[in-house]
């Protein structure tokens, strides 16, 4: 029942987080007319206004890894609770928007993801899926360790996993450094042509292994009962 409990405060939080986080996007974006990010000039805010942006996404990170840590018991299960913050917080986000703005009109529509340390740009569904993925490994780490086991993973899927995640945000952040070079001025400007649905996808997969490994040992503890 606590795990439950801490589940649902959890999802609240992200929820509520969601929401003012697509309000704050919804008046920035109002202001320099880019409620759709995939046009010239995407990133036209600097200066002040830039770097408390930036100062933002950070804090954001902070707060979610803070109602993990208050959820959880253990170092793992506050990490798992963490995991499933961002999973819920970054699905309502987009979800939040296009109530708000009527974007995204689809799944497969640009955005620029995040801004540290390069600009992230992918289209929705991407972020949608390692963040459902989150929330599952998130939800059965925290399980694991509410039955008074360990929810550790083998050697060869941390590797998997790490590989995915090194994968995906190479993907995101491939533009960017190829232009990297250019300076400031380039980052701003850069606009996507196509996104590595390929590699993205082995990445995904390879992301996948732990959830899968954690949802097995899960299955186990079940059997066992």
């Amino acid at each position: 029942m606590r795990t439950w409990h801490s589940w649902l405060v959890v999802a609240v939080f992200a929820a509520a987080m969601a929401w003012v986080e697509a309000a704050v996007v919804l008046d920035l974006r109002t202001m320099v007319d880019r409620i759709d990010p995939y046009q010239p000039d995407p990133l036209p805010l600097g200066g002040k206004i830039g770097r408390t942006e930036l100062v933002r996404e950070a804090a954001t990170l902070m707060m979610l890894a803070s109602v993990g840590w208050l959820a959880g018991r253990t170092l793992r299960s506050r990490v798992g609770y963490a995991a499933m913050a961002f999973g819920v917080w970054d699905i309502l986000y987009y979800a939040f928007l296009r109530i708000l703005t009527g974007w995204p009109k689809s799944v497969l529509d640009w955005d620029i993801l995040f801004l540290l340390p390069l600009p992230w740009w992918g289209p929705v569904l991407a972020p949608v899926l390692i963040s459902m993925l989150l929330i599952v490994w998130g939800m059965l780490v925290a399980l694991i360790e509410a039955r008074d086991r360990v929810a550790s993973h083998s050697g060869w899927t941390v590797a998997a996993g790490a590989t995915g995640v090194a994968l995906s945000l190479y993907v995101f952040m491939a533009d960017a450094l190829r232009v990297v070079g250019g300076g400031e001025s380039a980052l701003r400007q850069m606009l996507p042509e196509a996104f590595d649905w390929p590699v993205f996808a082995c990445a995904i997969g390879l992301m996948a292994v732990p959830v899968i490994e954690l949802a097995l040992k899960c299955g186990r503890l079940e059997y066992e009962r």
